[in-house]
């Protein structure tokens, strides 16, 4: 059965919850700076499908280093196969939000982890360019 894609949001962790956020997960390994426990309102906190310490620190959020980060994020996260089902169980019964707390809202683990929760592609889309008259 697939996911909708309407049943997996993303959200930052300094965003405050709504009642349609459904089941939030935190999907960072560190929790986010100056966010108490109940202003978060989580449901889980899955470190094992947030990226590697390694992996983080070496991405540093830098939009160069994207694509490379992606695939080897993906890579980490098949490695949690178990962790991973559970959150496509829960987004297949109803909404679920990825909370996260970087502030580049593109280009973060939450992307990832929606894009292959909902089964798309990580390879980059490349538009069609016409050709000048």
């Amino acid at each position: 059965m697939t996911i909708p894609a309407n049943h997996i949001k993303l959200k930052r962790a300094y965003e405050k919850s709504v009642p349609g956020d459904g089941i939030r997960i935190l999907v960072d390994r560190l929790w986010p700076r100056g966010v108490s426990k109940a202003e978060a309102a989580l449901d889980h906190w899955t470190k094992e499908l947030a990226p590697s310490t390694e992996l983080r620190q070496w991405f540093g959020h830098d939009p160069a280093r994207w694509q490379e980060f992606r695939e080897r994020y993906r890579q980490e996260v098949h490695q949690h196969r178990d962790q991973l089902r559970q959150v496509r169980d829960l987004a297949r019964k109803g909404p679920v939000t990825l909370v996260y707390a970087a502030r580049d809202e593109e280009h973060n683990e939450a992307v990832v982890l929606r894009n292959l929760l909902l089964g798309r592609s990580l390879r980059p889309s490349v538009k069609a360019i016409s050709p000048k008259p």
